[in-house]
């Protein structure tokens, strides 16, 4: 029986180094696979709309959203996608960039934000806003994520952002802990980056806008969370709630010094 055991023992041992390495070449083979669809990323075309978008006078006050501040000042768009979600003192709101363009809409083209947020994702003016959303992502890849946390309701969103993080609900008791807080988690194959530090969170929190060629659309933060919600069996959150808003903060100041990839491309 002894002698048995040691064989088990011994086998197994022999056998941890091939199952790693067929673990790390399923991995390279899915970066290598990532690596050929991001050599003509169609989020291109994305981010083509979006600037025609930004550009265009549209709306009841056909005005563009070339005076749409971002936080880094009217019309400047460089660098304003790394500071999101920020607080806005003319909305007195922490927004993150989608539904910020959503109040630009609202306050400079005349459009309403109500009607906006009750569009489903990819229709009509949501799939403006995502559009919007690649191009001005776009404009500050490369750069690292530096969010403002001087204001107290900055202070406010990441403290809530974290509690929602780590919130267990639904019929599966899941929260985005349950797959995001630890290193060397993996599913279908796929690394599950830890979203609460760096490089975890650079690697997540830093790819979105991100084209899914699963189901050939464009993603933004506001989607990709509420799949999240989603898959953990909860209700959808109301586009730019504060739930959601207060994830993109926690999870960007944990991105800090990070550089934005976005946009991606996922599987």
């Amino acid at each position: 029986m002894r002698q048995g055991l040691k064989l088990i023992a011994a086998a197994a041992l022999m056998a941890a180094p091939a199952l790693a390495a067929a673990q790390k070449s399923a991995a390279d083979g899915i970066a290598e696979y990532r690596a050929l669809l991001a050599d003509g990323n169609p989020a291109e075309l994305y981010e083509a709309r979006g600037e025609g978008l930004w550009k265009s006078k549209r709306g009841p006050k056909n005005a563009s959203l070339e005076k749409c501040d971002l936080g880094k000042g009217p019309g400047v768009v460089k660098g304003a996608f790394v500071e999101m979600p920020r607080w806005f003192e003319d909305t007195q709101r922490v927004e993150d960039l989608e539904s910020r363009l959503a109040s630009c809409m609202q306050s400079h083209q005349g459009f309403s934000y109500a009607e906006i947020a009750k569009t489903p994702f990819g229709r009509g003016l949501q799939a403006d806003i995502t559009a919007l959303a690649t191009w001005i992502a776009a404009e500050s890849k490369g750069l690292p994520f530096n969010l403002p946390q001087g204001h107290p309701e900055e202070r406010r969103s990441f403290e809530i952002g974290k509690r929602v993080f780590y919130f267990r609900g639904g019929p599966m008791d899941f929260s985005c802990s349950s797959c995001h807080n630890s290193d060397g988690k993996r599913i279908r194959l796929q690394d599950l980056p830890n979203l609460t530090k760096n490089p975890g969170d650079g690697i997540g929190f830093a790819a979105w806008p991100a084209y899914r060629v699963s189901n050939g659309q464009m993603w933004g933060m506001q989607l990709r969370l509420n799949d999240c919600f989603r898959q953990q069996r909860l209700s959808f959150p109301v586009f730019g709630s504060e739930a959601t808003v207060a994830l993109g903060t926690y999870m960007g100041v944990n991105a800090k010094g990070a550089k934005s990839a976005a946009p991606t491309i996922k599987r």
